[in-house]
């Protein structure tokens, strides 16, 4: 393995943190209060109009562990389209990556991603120990 030096004065900048949120959502607002409180730099994405991309809901999945956790249990999409009864007949990873990444209203939210981990939902005391 080769490791080049950058050389002096360079400096790296990790990806900004992606924060995807509902306008009319209160526990988002409460999210970003917290952010914007403890001064967390992050770039504020609809997620509506652009949900996370399938790479980087696999990605989440990767710090939550099981897709379900993905899921808006609570939204009116997620009744009207029936996932409760699609994840009990056995819809796979797969087809819930594909499904969410086309359905902004279908994904739990707040959807923190970062390079250090990642998070779905908001519960203060938990955001606290978050390594942002």
């Amino acid at each position: 393995m080769v490791c080049l030096d950058p050389g002096p004065g360079f400096r790296y900048t990790f990806p900004m943190m992606k924060f995807y949120e509902y306008s009319k959502c209160s526990t988002c607002r409460n999210a970003k209060k917290f952010l914007d409180r403890n001064s967390v730099k992050y770039q504020a994405i609809p997620i509506v109009e652009r949900p996370p991309t399938r790479a980087e809901l696999k990605r989440m999945l990767g710090h939550l562990g099981d897709f379900k956790k993905l899921f808006n249990t609570s939204g009116e999409l997620y009744r009207e389209l029936k996932i409760s009864d699609r994840l009990k007949a056995g819809m796979t990873e797969s087809e819930a990556l594909e499904l969410l990444s086309r359905n902004g209203k279908l994904i739990k939210r707040p959807f923190l991603l970062f390079d250090k981990g990642g998070t779905v939902g908001f519960k203060e005391d938990v955001w606290k120990k978050l390594p942002l």
